[in-house]
């Protein structure tokens, strides 16, 4: 298959001129000012952007938490992503407590299977990692699955202690490893929830309530600090506060390798949701929880700064009928998590280029090439290169659309962007070659993705 892309404005993390690209089969062949090739199918992508397809590297697809499990599954999920322009996920797979690492990314291998829509990985999330499993960690980085996830929230079903963290990356930065860490001070949390119940305050914000800035600050400061006597890199997740990024920003400085992602959560959207009447505020019930709205700017300027690299979506949907209402009464039995994988690259494209806050080729590092290159994926995905996968989206930086849960192909009963107006839109995706996503409508296959095994930690940043 030859496909022609003409006439478009090339955007990459480093560069912005016109061109047209020609792909032959799944790679990008040649770029070039006017080609005259000969094409199967020919696409005019004048007046819009050709960027290169979104990397999500926060997903949580078909997981079980809370008694549930999270609304899309490999499929919808996929589908999704695509219509938003993301070619690439990567997503976590869960260890359970005395299960070997290899059988728990079998599990998800299982899960994803025939079902997956554009191409992703794995991240482990390893919650059992005595000295004799440590070396399944070396054996997995062969096979591609370069990082892992530790948590220091959520005790007794996936908290780590820190001498299982210093483990993890002493052996993970040993094989060029990478651990991603969930911040948060779990362990006084918990006593905060516990004096909050005893108090009878049960609805949806104290969900947020019960999760002060200052003890996600204290996990990040606490996990780079291991990091740091481990001698390896560390990634924070889902930050979501200036308290925490405060403690990124400081590490950097100090030429510490310290990475950090936020999402558009943080960005948008703000503690006030929780204050809505009734049982709404739970439709925004995730951890780490939303945060007053003066936090927005301050990661704004983080990620203009570089002291965050990466914009991830940490989609985790569930219903609000039935499964965010298992929390009624109790906001600890609220499942944790929200949508969002469908509207990532819009979303930043408004609220960072169109409002000013962000270059465009910035864009483009926030939402691909950066990723890329932190879990081994450059320059395979993430920019547009002769010998790149044809992972490429047209996006028309001039059009508008309204997020509604009537309109969204996410699996999930609502938007947590429900009635936004938003500048950016994706037209058409090509995922290694194939157009998946024509004119909004979706024209790609479940189960043409391919599981990426992803290179090492490369310290591209």
């Amino acid at each position: 298959m030859k496909t022609l892309i003409k006439n478009g404005n090339v955007v990459t993390a480093t560069d912005n001129y016109f061109a047209d690209v020609f792909i032959e089969d799944d790679k990008v062949s040649v770029i070039g000012a006017r080609l005259d090739i000969e094409a199967d199918k020919v696409i005019d992508a004048a007046g819009k952007l050709v960027i290169p397809g979104g990397i999500d590297p926060h997903t949580h697809m078909e997981l079980p938490f809370g008694g549930t499990s999270s609304s899309d599954d490999f499929r919808t999920g996929t589908i999704a992503a695509a219509h938003g322009g993301t070619t690439t996920i990567i997503d976590f797979a869960v260890q359970a407590h005395g299960e070997s690492l290899k059988q728990a990314v079998d599990n998800w291998h299982a899960k994803a299977e025939g079902k997956t829509a554009i191409d992703y990985g794995f991240h482990l999330i390893t919650t059992d990692l005595p000295d004799e499993r440590v070396p399944e960690m070396k054996d997995l980085i062969g096979e591609g699955i370069s990082s892992f996830k530790l948590f220091m929230a959520y005790p007794g079903v996936f908290l780590s202690d820190d001498a299982t963290i210093y483990r993890a990356m002493k052996a993970a930065g040993k094989d060029g490893g990478l651990i991603c860490m969930h911040a948060e001070n779990g362990i006084v949390i918990n006593e905060i929830i516990k004096n909050a119940l005893a108090e009878g305050k049960t609805a949806p914000k104290f969900h947020a309530l019960t999760r002060p800035t200052k003890a996600e600050a204290e996990g990040v400061h606490r996990a780079i600090a291991i990091a740091e006597m481990a001698e390896a890199p560390v990634y924070i997740v889902h930050l979501s506060c200036s308290d925490a990024l405060d403690e990124v920003r400081e590490a950097r400085d100090l030429g510490l390798p310290a990475y950090a992602e936020t999402c558009p959560q943080y960005l948008f959207l703000d503690y006030t949701h929780y204050e809505q009447e009734g049982f709404e505020g739970a439709k925004f019930v995730m951890t780490p929880p939303l945060r007053e709205k003066w936090n927005q700017e301050k990661l704004w300027a983080g990620l203009r700064t570089d002291d965050l690299q990466v914009v991830s979506t940490d989609h985790c949907p569930f219903c609000f009928k039935e499964q965010k209402e298992l929390g009624l009464n109790d906001f600890t039995k609220i499942p944790n998590g929200g949508p969002g994988v469908e509207h990532r690259m819009s979303l930043i494209y408004n609220g960072g280029v169109a409002q000013g806050r962000i270059s465009v080729n910035r864009f483009v590092e926030l939402t691909s090439t950066a990723a890329a290159k932190i879990f081994g994926l450059f320059p395979r995905k993430g920019t547009i290169a002769v010998g790149s996968d044809a992972d490429i989206v047209i996006f028309d930086a001039n059009a508008t659309q309204t997020l509604s849960a009537s309109t969204h192909h996410m699996n999930v009963d609502y938007s947590c962007y429900e009635g936004m107006t938003v500048q950016g839109a994706t037209k058409t995706v090509l995922s290694r070659g194939r157009v998946v996503i024509e004119e909004g409508k979706f024209t790609g296959k479940a189960g043409d993705g391919q599981f990426l095994k992803r290179g090492t930690f490369g310290g591209w940043y």
